[in-house]
């Protein structure tokens, strides 16, 4: 059966629900599996299957000691009227290409679920995944489980949805004060639960998410909340059981296409993914990895755009000025999951991804190998997009698709339309991360459409000019009371989880 360790080291195997329960290595690193690509999807048959039954295929593969009755019953509770098409994760044609190449392009929409984002997509799922661990740990093992958090804006109030009140599961989400939408900090400090926590910190995401890294390395800590019975855990995309679901959304918009004639089994397709974490991205790889005809993953990046310096030169630099854009959900320095691509693409070597990661810690920067960075742009490209051509983009697409985009997703149609096809593609999916309604004081202006001061009547606006409709959940945030306004220093945050953890 397959096992996984950390990245950076194999001192111990775990079974994939001791990965999930424990959400990150010891030593830092990220939970992979030398498995990856021994099961493969039938292209054949998947034309014929639903989401339900790609992601039951896809999960049983990732995730191989849960029983299939484990894994149905997770991917029902997980899907089944959570979100609001049939399909789950929808592909859109768009009428008009990005660019004059003749390769069709289309939109897959991943914000159909109760957040209106796609983070909702693996959210939905892990904690389903997390409830089923219990018989994976050690009879002397931490009974509760406390789920610390980083957020840029849209993992907060997914994991919060998909955590709130579950039994002996307590859940702490921190995010950048002031660096959030309006729309997102609501939906985080209005979320109701008897199990959570909220709390805005004094930085930016990197900092956030370096403090958290941190909180999981503290041994005291640790053994502090063990003496209590609680264990801490991640939901973000560092955790294995938050990746693998969003894998099954690759080979679901390649169904879609099949069905649709576009394409024929066994043709390539491009993905571009606007991405900050490379979690979202690095689901592609998996997919690819699983058999899944993949010509190209073009990574699509905002002003902060550390992650096309490095697929460009090697040379991964997070000392570089920090920009707060309309995409915050992309406003990153250090993309985590990046070490699991440089774990895969290095044939698995583990102590060169130690050694990069010493150095990021350390100096702040880290160079690849030249042959490393040669295999790591045979399978990634890479673009970005300032301020102005994200807000170009977003009327752009309107002008010529009547299609409403969010800041991130515009990032990627930008790409898209700034660059050919990879070659062989024969169809150009863009993944929309988030419905345009988290960020309708962006996208209006874009639009060229005047907005009152309110984010709910710029809604309103963006509406009735473009003939779309806000999704209820965040149109109803406004008359929602605030039940979180905790505001901590960095230096804080551990505190402030072993506040939470001692309540559980």
């Amino acid at each position: 059966m397959a096992t996984y360790h950390s990245t950076r080291s194999r001192t111990s195997e775990l079974s994939s629900k001791q990965a999930i329960r424990r959400g990150i290595a010891p030593d830092g690193g990220l939970y992979v599996s030398d498995a990856l690509g021994e099961a493969t999807i039938d292209l054949t048959s998947l034309a014929s299957k639903d989401y339900f039954e790609l992601a039951r295929e896809v999960l049983g593969a990732l995730l191989p000691d849960y029983s299939a009755d484990e894994i149905a019953a997770c991917v029902s509770e997980a899907y089944e009227g959570t979100f609001a098409s049939d399909e789950v994760t929808p592909v859109v044609p768009l009428s008009q290409a990005p660019n004059a190449d003749g390769v069709p392009s289309y939109v897959l929409e991943l914000w159909h679920g109760p957040t209106s984002a796609f983070k909702d997509v693996a959210l939905q799922m892990l904690p389903r995944l997390m409830a089923r661990t219990a018989d994976s740990a050690a009879e002397d093992a931490p009974a509760k489980i406390q789920i610390v958090t980083a957020t840029s804006g849209d993992t907060g109030k997914a994991a919060l949805a998909g955590f709130a009140d579950a039994p002996g599961v307590g859940i702490t989400v921190f995010y950048p004060e002031g660096k959030v939408s309006r729309v997102q900090e609501l939906q985080m400090s209005t979320q109701e639960g008897g199990n959570v926590a909220v709390c805005g910190v004094r930085g930016n995401f990197d900092d956030a998410q370096s403090a958290v890294k941190r909180i999981f390395g503290d041994t005291e800590l640790a053994e502090r909340l063990a003496e209590q019975g609680v264990m801490l855990s991640s939901a973000n995309s560092i955790n294995v059981g938050r990746l693998v679901p969003q894998v099954v959304y690759y080979f679901a918009a390649y169904a879609q296409l099949l069905r649709a004639g576009a394409i024929e089994p066994g043709d390539s397709v491009e993905f571009c993914v606007p991405t900050g974490n490379f979690g979202d991205i690095l689901a592609g790889y998996y997919a690819k990895r699983m058999g899944l005809p993949v010509a190209k993953l073009v990574v699509a990046s905002d002003k902060n755009n550390v992650l096309y310096d490095f697929l460009t030169t090697g040379t991964y630099n997070r000392q570089r000025p920090f920009y707060t854009t309309t995409s915050p959900s992309m406003d990153i320095l250090i993309s985590s999951n990046l070490e699991r691509m440089l774990y895969y693409l290095s044939d698995g070597d583990c102590e060169l991804v130690a050694q990069l990661m010493e150095s990021l810690s350390d100096e702040g920067s880290y160079t690849l190998p030249a042959d490393l960075l040669v295999r790591i742009q045979e399978v990634f490209g890479c673009g970005w997009a300032d301020e102005n051509q994200v807000a170009d983009a977003i009327k752009a697409c309107l002008d010529a698709n009547g299609y409403v985009i969010d800041p991130h997703t515009a990032c990627g149609y930008h790409v898209l339309a700034d660059q050919p096809a990879a070659q062989g593609s024969k169809a150009r999916i863009l993944l929309s991360t988030a419905s345009p309604y988290k960020f309708p004081r962006a996208v209006a202006g874009a639009l060229g459409l005047f907005c009152p001061p309110s984010d709910f009547a710029c809604m309103d606006v963006l509406a009735k000019a473009t003939d779309t409709t806000a999704p209820e959940q965040l149109s109803t945030l406004q008359d929602k009371p605030v039940l979180h306004t905790d505001v901590v220093d960095i230096d804080d945050m551990a505190a402030y989880v072993e506040r939470a953890a001692t309540a559980l």
